[in-house]
């Protein structure tokens, strides 16, 4: 230890030395730098400002790097604006390479993308960059120079704190609530100017909406931190125990006394692989800080899963619920009631499984603060020992459907069983995947959240891919489902970062825009898990990214579930959400045997597909056809016409079969069915997207409320 507090002094010092030699030197050589003016104005002038924007829109591109021949790197502000002054290079042509994720600038005649510039002190440039993401990289939300450049060229900035605020220079993973009609943020590990290491127990802010004094979302946010008396960012859950604080899950809920609170499950770590405590916490209006409910060994299982996700509000036969985007992978299969007594009480936290329910007594609330930790043996039944499990085959999924069954009745009073069951419950989801649209390559979802979207009349997600191609934790994706909980099954790709994480991506489903037709969402832009330390972008690196996403592109047309019901005649027919929503009949649905795209969002590729109902033994079945069988019928839905498949493995025949016997009409995309009385008509109908081999989730309870 000695030796190296005597290797840091020891570079302090030939720091010092060298800092003092040069400015020794600067003083005393005359004109070899030019002396920075002192007012606002006149520095602005000695800048060349640089500004690099959107080639169809116009607006300023964040996060481009401007390259020097030299390998001198900048890298625009949230105004898409760089203010070069370089001595040397100034009132010269300066050839600067031109280099941003999701964007490029056309190449030169050798295979460089740049251009030159005569870099004039108070000149100015414009560089015309050409979007590849879907998605619009719109500024940057946290950190220290947000608008810096911005600042130093005197430009116009929305933010009230625009190049250092609360004095946080990184954050990571934001969550967000609305709380006493303002939206409340809260961010885990936050970095500060001073030192290279902040604090670890969640930082937090408050903002006003838009349309409450709040800014457009298109422009920005003006973040008010809660602070400590320095000045920076101050821990809002501190504990006094040591370890790295982490919250998720933040919801709003009435307590007994009538009084709106805001609740979320803690961790409290070692390191990212080790969890030494977690529960659940709530915030005391009078500290300004979260205070323990509820405190846990996590190898004990009280908690219904180790990660709560982003939470979202939904209405269940006419009660108000949270659901939760699950991470690791995403998927949404937690929800519990929206009262106090419930949200406190992990045992009632439900989830949507196979497991059946073990009948037996509930384990007891896990102690308040301030009280020991349970250990994995309290809580037992009477005559039962710690460590002992009940019969594996209380695990045997029930033949029946999914149903939704509280964790305290899936685990019952015996802690060695609820570690089975939390294991089970992590297989269910391990399985969770989803299909690029366009190359029918599976995709491992690793975090997001999900909304409904009012613009859709869908829950759509937003998710960050593992082990993308680009990056590992860098490429963001686009999807819908008729539910919450799903059918999840294709999606498109919105945002790519090379080598370059952008994890935890979070919508704001408060800052939709046009009926929800426009959308935006953040996230954690780090080289951490995808590139290199050395290569981290310089004030942008280990902070958040607001981007937008426009519904109405075309790019974004995924095709929907379409739905196999049987009536109670044991007839088949084929629906899509809208119908099975008007006539009730999500009970109905025995599985969702391809996907093809809506009538209202068909392109002129497709071809439109007709049901038609002719007679059939006793009875009538539900034929689909091309013909349009009267001229008022309306498609079902359209799909691709009849052909090679192409490359996309997702993309296949659909098989028309009919029953020998009954005359009743199957459509399939397998080849063959096992039951020999269904004939396979020769030529497939058409082609669709296959569904994906996942059990079939779906909540046709669940409705859309206000968003939390």
């Amino acid at each position: 230890m000695d030796k190296e507090i005597n290797t840091l002094n020891r570079s302090k010092r030939q720091v010092i030395l060298t800092s003092v030699l040069l400015l020794s030197f600067w003083c005393g050589s005359g004109c070899a730098v030019q002396e920075r003016p002192s007012s606002a104005a006149s520095r602005s002038s000695s800048y060349f400002k640089i500004q690099v924007v959107d080639r169809q829109t116009g607006r300023g591109v964040p996060l481009v790097e401007l390259r020097t021949t030299n390998n001198i790197r900048y890298f625009t502000d949230s105004n898409g604006i760089v203010a070069f002054y370089e001595p040397g290079l100034m009132d010269r042509e300066v050839f600067f390479f031109v280099e941003s994720h999701g964007y490029e600038f056309p190449k030169d005649g050798f295979g460089f993308c740049g251009t030159r510039l005569k870099t004039s002190p108070g000149g100015s440039a414009v560089i015309k960059i050409d979007q590849l993401n879907i998605a619009d990289r719109l500024y940057r939300v946290t950190g220290q120079g947000i608008y810096s450049d911005s600042v130093l060229t005197g430009q116009a900035v929305p933010l009230a704190n625009p190049v250092l605020n609360g004095q946080v220079t990184g954050q990571d993973s934001v969550d967000t609530c609305i709380y006493h009609g303002r939206l409340f943020w809260f961010w885990g590990d936050t970095g500060r100017p001073s030192y290279p290491l902040g604090h670890f127990a969640m930082a937090g802010a408050v903002s006003d909406l838009p349309g409450r004094g709040g800014l457009d979302p298109a422009v920005g946010v003006n973040l008010e931190y809660f602070v400590d008396k320095d000045g920076f960012s101050r821990p809002l859950c501190p504990l006094k125990e040591p370890g790295l604080v982490w919250l998720d899950g933040f919801l709003t809920v009435t307590d007994n006394a009538g009084q709106e609170r805001i609740v979320a499950k803690y961790a409290r770590l070692k390191d990212l692989g080790t969890t030494l405590e977690q529960g659940l916490v709530a915030f005391n209006e009078a500290t300004q800080s979260f205070e323990s409910l509820l405190r846990s060994d996590p190898n004990s299982h009280h908690l219904p899963s180790p990660d709560f996700g982003h939470a979202f509000a939904v209405t269940v036969d006419g009660r108000k619920y949270y659901y939760f985007a699950l991470p690791f992978p995403l998927t949404v299969r937690m929800r519990v009631e929206a009262t106090w007594d419930s949200v406190i009480d992990p045992n009632r936290y439900e989830f949507l499984t196979a497991i059946p329910r073990r009948g037996e007594g509930i384990l007891p609330l896990f102690p308040t603060a301030g009280k020991p930790v349970l250990s994995a043996a309290e809580g037992m039944p009477a005559g039962r020992k710690a460590g002992t499990a009940s019969p594996l085959s209380s695990l045997v999924p029930r033949p029946s459907s999914l149903d939704w069954v509280r964790y305290g009745e899936l685990a019952g009073g015996d802690s060695a069983a609820r570690a089975q069951i939390a294991e089970a419950l992590k297989k269910e989801r391990q399985d969770t995947r989803f299909y690029d649209i366009q190359s029918g390559r599976k995709i491992t979802p690793h975090g997001g959240s999900v909304y409904y979207n009012a613009y859709r009349r869908k829950w759509i997600t937003i998710f960050v891919e593992a082990g993308g191609e680009s990056s590992y934790l860098g490429e963001v994706w686009y999807a819908e489902a008729d539910t919450p909980v799903g059918p999840w099954a294709y999606a498109r790709k919105v945002v790519t970062h090379n080598k370059y994480s952008f994890y935890n991506p979070k919508q704001h489903p408060y800052f939709d825009q046009d009926a929800g037709r426009i959308i935006f969402f953040e996230g954690t832009y780090s080289q951490m898990f995808s590139g290199s330390a050395e290569n981290a972008t310089p004030r942008y690196d280990y902070n958040q990214i607001m981007y937008r996403l426009n519904l109405d592109d075309p790019r974004l047309v995924l095709p929907v579930a379409v739905y196999q019901v049987r009536d109670e005649n044991g007839r088949r027919d084929y629906l899509l959400c809208d119908a099975v929503e008007k006539t009730g009949k999500w009970d109905s649905v025995e599985s969702t045997p391809f996907y093809a795209v809506e009538s209202h969002r068909a392109g002129s590729d497709l071809v439109a597909v007709y049901t038609q109902r002719i007679p059939a033994g006793d009875g009538q079945t539900i034929r689909l056809t091309t013909i349009r069988p009267d001229p008022s019928a309306e498609p079902l839905f359209y799909s691709l016409p009849s052909g090679s498949p192409g490359e996309n493995s997702c993309i296949v025949p659909l098989c028309e079969y009919r029953h020998a016997d009954t005359g009743q009409y199957l459509y399939s995309t397998e080849p063959q069915l096992s039951e020999k009385a269904w004939v396979r008509t020769e030529n497939p109908l058409c082609r669709v997207w296959k569904s994906p081999p996942a059990p079939l989730l779906l909540d046709g309870k669940a409705k859309p409320t206000a968003a939390d």
